[in-house]
């Protein structure tokens, strides 16, 4: 089975932002997640070194702005899809 790393990098941004927190004036997340998305989020820029003692990331500016963009789009999925089935349960 294919993998997409992208998509799967994705859902793993939208889960840093529901992990997220201020911590020290920054936004940080828990990095609970596997190992090489969060390298390769790392080497994207989007949050600092993973390989630390820390049970966190820090988010850089442009992380925080695309993790926020794209919760907002998965929020939005899921809001549309259950409502949709709702209706088709109506008019069923």
């Amino acid at each position: 089975m294919d993998i997409d790393g992208e998509k799967l990098e994705q859902t793993v941004l939208a889960l840093l932002h529901l992990t997220s927190y201020k911590g020290h004036h920054r936004l940080r997340a828990w990095k609970g997640h596997d190992w090489q998305v969060m390298n390769l989020l790392y080497e994207k820029g989007y949050i600092s070194d993973p390989a630390t003692k820390a049970k966190s990331v820090e988010l850089t500016e442009e992380g925080a702005k695309l993790c926020k963009e794209i919760a907002l789009i998965f929020r939005w999925w899921r809001l549309g899809n259950q409502t949709s089935k709702g209706w088709y349960k109506l008019f069923r």
